[in-house]
Parts: C-alpha cells; sequence; structure tokens
C-alpha cells in the first residue's frame, strides 16, 4: 500500500519543487519534509505538529485535503510515533515534558497540602489557641451603686465561662449573661473562658460597689 508520504513525495517532483522548497514556502524544517515523505513520524514533533505539518504539505501541493488526511490517520498511530518538540522550539532551558508533568504534580500536592493543613488549623484552632474573649459590660473601674452586677461579653460557641467561678451559660453565637452577688468596695470580677482543649482567656474587671446611705 502507497503512503501518504510516498504520494506528496511523487507529487512535489511532478511539480519540480525541491525539498528546500517546499520548506521554505511552507516553514517546515526540511527534515521534517523528509521525514513526512518518508512516513518517519518519529522525527516529528506530538501529535498536533505532526497532522499541522502533513495538512499544510498537502495544502501547499494543492491534494485533496480530506482524501490525504484519512490516509495519513490510517498510517499513524500517535503513541508509537510520539516525537520530541523541533530544535526551533526547544530552548537551554525549555524544561522537558516528563519534568513539567512532575513539577505540575508537586506543585498540584502541595497547593493541596496547604489546603489541608488551613482546613485543619481552622476546623481545630482551638487546640492552638485561646479562645477569644471580650466584656461589654461591666466596663473597667465602673461605679456600681447596687450589690449585684450584670457581666455580659462573648467569646467562642461551645467554650465554657465562668464569672468568680460561677458558670454562665454560652449561646450558640458565643454570648454569655451572668448576675453575680458583689460585696461593698473594691471588687475584682474575673472572667475566665476554657476551651475544650483546655486553653484559657482570662479578663478581670475592677469595680467599686458603693454602699447605700
Amino acid at each position: 500500500m502507497i503512503k501518504v508520504g510516498e504520494k506528496l513525495k511523487e507529487e512535489r517532483i511532478k511539480k519540480g519543487l525541491t525539498v528546500s522548497e517546499v520548506a521554505k514556502a511552507t516553514k517546515i524544517r526540511p527534515s521534517f519534509i523528509q521525514a513526512i515523505e518518508n512516513g518517519d513520524y518519529g522525527k516529528l514533533p506530538s501529535g498536533g505538529y505532526a497532522h499541522g505539518f502533513v495538512k499544510n504539505y498537502i495544502e501547499f501541493l494543492g491534494l485533496p485535503i480530506r482524501e490525504y488526511m484519512a490516509l495519513f490517520r490510517r498510517e499513524f498511530d500517535e503513541k508509537e510515533y510520539l516525537g520530541v518538540l523541533p530544535d526551533s522550539f526547544v530552548g537551554k532551558d525549555t524544561i522537558p515534558l516528563r519534568t513539567m508533568r512532575l513539577s505540575r504534580a508537586l506543585g498540584l500536592a502541595g497547593l493541596l497540602f496547604i489546603g489541608i493543613f488551613i482546613y485543619v488549623v481552622l476546623q481545630y484552632r482551638s487546640a492552638f489557641f485561646s479562645p477569644s474573649l471580650s466584656i461589654s459590660t461591666p466596663g473597667e473601674n465602673a461605679k456600681i451603686s447596687q450589690q449585684t452586677v450584670l457581666v455580659t461579653g462573648d467569646t467562642d460557641p461551645s467554650v465554657s465561662v465562668t464569672i468568680n467561678n460561677l458558670p454562665a451559660y454560652v449561646d450558640n453565637s458565643g454570648h454569655f449573661t451572668k448576675e453575680i452577688p458583689v460585696f461593698p468596695g473594691n471588687t475584682i470580677i474575673v472572667v475566665k473562658a476554657v476551651n475544650t482543649f483546655g486553653k484559657l482567656s482570662e479578663i478581670d474587671r475592677h469595680v467599686m460597689i458603693l454602699v447605700s446611705q
């Protein structure tokens, strides 16, 4: 069976063209023209380039593209003839395809590891960090004219809060409210928040309890 390369060579010779003339007109390297004519597709670039070179050669010679490309596809096994990029596409700093794939795989693996790490830190931040804690009332150095003080504030949900060692209820949003008894004079209100990993946050409020006359 006559191969497409042989047909192209016959047509080139019939038209009185040299390999160099075809190469100059099609911008295809002479060595690639010869490889096509000899059916030596292993010397061509990978699939897409091989198809493109053959199609350009067929078009240049004015032959039926559909018919000749069908012949080419029947004899061209991309897996068997998978070549390397031409010299004009390869520089000293070009990374081989296998190395590029390995680098890409390592890059994706690195990104995946970072993503998992961030997810674990966000999900289990309570194992590494003390819970957030803020006190809304009373303010520091507040003067209070009654013997109970309403303590309010915010922390992380699922955290245990005590105010002067008395437990305070924390809702799903992390807000807590607790009214505690105090004695006249200078008083320190100690608010503690402890998460399930034992991480502690503490805020002290100094208040003055005024004695009614």
